[in-house]
């Protein structure tokens, strides 16, 4: 009898190492097969991209609290292209956005967005998650800006202030680049020149002196600056259908007062309905002493329609 125990539990405990074996190699084979899965997929061009129209619209008739009729439609493209194959990653994304206001005391419709940037860094890895890098950066605005004011009659008038590539910046240069994933990454770049273009006509105007329109000295059309540049981006989910989308860029120009640190920060939060409905809310923040001494702060909200592509 004892023999028989001996050996059922010399059985047992055979086919329980065993199984315990046999468990491991099936979760090291899957986790191998996971990674060369994701390592295949991720070869090649990737591309996604997000259109968002926000619409509003308020009416009032004899409203004795006041009022006034208004229209206003914000337009937004979100498009990422990127690609990766073995040693070599390349990042890109396009942000654009347009939107108008129209009011019914008014004689002018009003910019409510007014938006073009272009991000792109190419690296090739260095080691673990870092990679050599080179980025570039493009930013301008699609139509005119006005500053607003009234006539001696009270009347609204609008002066000319900004246009297409008037101002301009294209920022550039090699640095390093960590990536943690799609949704985390940050670029260094200790040697990046920065040009901002204007229109000559706009710094040729009686009462612009050097420097007083963004940056770019009396009759000129170009400014160069050469800096240290850091990009940042992290995309999170907060709760489910809630995602938060961060960007941050901070430069230093080394000729010229760098203790002035250019920000622009960024923050898109989508609030998901159902696939073609959300509540976007956007957030921009920048600080450029060079087109104008404080901050400047631009927030856009409401119910969107999306479409994904």
């Amino acid at each position: 009898m004892k023999k028989i125990l001996l050996l059922v539990a010399f059985l047992t405990t055979t086919v329980f190492l065993r199984a315990q074996n046999t468990e491991k190699e099936l979760v090291l084979n899957t986790e191998k097969a996971v990674k060369i899965i994701a390592d295949t997929t991720a070869k090649g061009w990737k591309n996604k991209g997000n259109l968002s129209l926000l619409f509003n619209q308020s009416n009032f008739n004899n409203w004795i609290a006041g009022g006034e009729n208004n229209m206003s439609g914000n337009l937004s493209i979100n498009y990422d292209f990127n690609y990766k194959k073995k040693d070599i990653t390349w990042d890109n994304k396009i942000l654009a956005s347009y939107g108008l206001l129209q009011t019914k005391n008014t004689d002018f419709e009003k910019k409510t967005d007014d938006r073009f940037e272009f991000n792109s860094v190419l690296g090739k890895k260095a080691f673990g998650e870092w990679y050599y890098s080179f980025f570039l950066n493009f930013r301008t605005q699609f139509t005119k800006g006005y500053v607003y004011g009234k006539d001696s009659n009270g009347a609204e008038i609008r002066t000319e202030n900004t246009n297409l590539l008037s101002p301009g910046y294209l920022t550039f240069g090699p640095g390093i680049f960590w990536k943690r994933s799609e949704n985390l990454k940050v670029n260094f770049a200790p040697l990046t020149s920065k040009l901002t273009f204007v229109d000559k006509d706009r710094t040729s105007i009686l009462g612009y002196v050097d420097g007083s329109y963004f940056g770019v000295d009396a009759n000129k059309s170009l400014r160069y600056e050469l800096g240290f540049y850091t990009s940042a981006y992290y995309k999170l989910n907060v709760m489910t259908n809630v995602s938060a989308e961060n960007t941050l860029n901070l430069y230093s120009n080394y000729l010229e007062k760098p203790e002035n640190v250019d920000v622009d920060y960024s923050l898109a939060i989508v609030l998901r309905i159902n696939r073609y409905l959300s509540t976007n809310v956007s957030v921009q923040t920048i600080y450029d002493d060079n087109a104008f001494h404080g901050f400047q702060t631009r927030e856009v909200f409401g119910l969107g329609i999306n479409y994904g592509f």
